[in-house]
């Protein structure tokens, strides 16, 4: 299952733009000038845009279905190796992401003094990364937003294990029911408590939803996912209702969206889009490249450009757009050569595609 979705690619196209323009918005100092002239909106993206980031967990966990278990039960029987895959699949661009980022803050620190410039790493944050683990062990992030690429790991790790042990217990059937409740521990409990949010178990409500969209988006089903999903958007409501978060609300209606657009055959067709289909593809490099490049840009701008609010604002558009020229030139040659690699190592071990995002 190799072919694009052209409504997924729209989404992540979406996604990833306004994590550039929550991070030009959080991190500064330009849009500290951007501010002045435009305190609305960018109050908004340096508040609110981040929740885009509910809408790459649905998608995450819908694509791991997909690919994992289509039918609901574990395709593959080398569990190790399709987590392998994953890893080698998001960890590789992520890791030359990571140098990459270690040396555009040594020239962005030459330009300015900034509490966006993060401290120059050790051996022990580096290899904390590299394992995935820094956001368990509380290192410090060596770039914004990497925080995901572990969380990620993690609930692909977690939704592998729940399946794999339901295929050894000979209870794949049960995959549904199983999947709901942690989502509803998660929805209930692990996500009202700000001190599990670096555990999978935070975000499973939002990744579930995703799974089960993909689940329950069976148009020749027989009406099944229907059932199943106006009793997921029951719960999901109780669970708001319990405790209202706009972010769940937000990750709810992606889960519903995307099984509507499978269900009525949209997920394949719309939007037809050049522009949103090749966004969507280099989202990810974006996504890695995205601070590390910005804070060239606001590092030059602070020590050779006016402190004029136009000027400044100027820049943040230059930033935004040196965000996505530079994450496509990293697509194509960092993270689509790597991407081959991995489906060299892959094809011995006669498992299908691990990726979820």
């Amino acid at each position: 299952m190799t072919d694009r979705l052209p409504y997924i690619d729209a989404l992540k196209a979406v996604g990833a733009q306004l994590i550039v323009l929550h991070h030009l918005a959080f991190y500064g100092p330009m849009t500290d000038w951007t501010h002045r002239v435009l305190p609305e909106l960018v109050e908004w993206l340096s508040q609110d845009a981040r929740m885009a980031v509910q809408m790459f967990l649905v998608v995450a966990g819908f694509l791991a279905a997909r690919s994992l278990a289509p039918a609901g039960r574990l395709d593959a029987p080398a569990p190790l190796a399709l987590l392998w895959q994953r890893y080698a699949r998001v960890a590789l661009p992520y890791l030359a992401s990571l140098l990459v980022a270690m040396v555009c803050t040594e020239v962005a620190r030459f330009w300015m003094t900034h509490d966006s410039l993060p401290d120059r790493p050790d051996l022990w944050q580096f290899v904390t990364h590299a394992l995935l683990v820094h956001t368990l062990l509380d290192v410090d992030s060596l770039s914004a937003g990497v925080w995901y690429v572990a969380i990620d790991f993690q609930l692909y790790a977690l939704l592998l294990g729940l399946l794999w042990v339901l295929g050894r217990l000979g209870r794949q059937r049960l995959a549904v029911p199983l999947v709901m409740l942690v989502v509803l521990a998660s929805l209930f409990h692990f996500n009202r408590d700000a001190d599990w949010d670096s555990w999978a178990v935070y975000f499973f409500g939002a990744y579930g939803m995703g799974v089960l969209a993909w689940w329950g988006s069976d148009p020749a089903d027989g009406g099944r996912g229907l059932r199943l999903w106006s009793l997921v958007v029951l719960l999901c409501l109780l669970a708001l209702a319990v405790e209202w978060r706009t972010r769940i609300a937000l990750a709810l209606l992606v889960a519903l969206t995307l099984v509507w657009s499978r269900r009525s055959g949209w997920l394949h067709t719309w939007p037809r889009s050049a522009v949103l289909a090749y966004l969507g593809r280099i989202s990810y490099s974006v996504f890695l490249l995205n601070f590390p490049v910005a804070l060239v840009v606001n590092a030059w701008f602070t020590r050779h450009a006016p402190a004029d609010p136009l000027v400044q604002t100027a820049g943040v558009v230059l930033a935004w757009l040196a965000c996505n020229l530079l994450g496509a030139l990293f697509h194509h040659a960092v993270e689509a050569r790597l991407g081959r690699l991995g489906k060299l190592r892959r094809q011995p071990a006669g498992a299908g595609s691990g990726a979820g995002a």
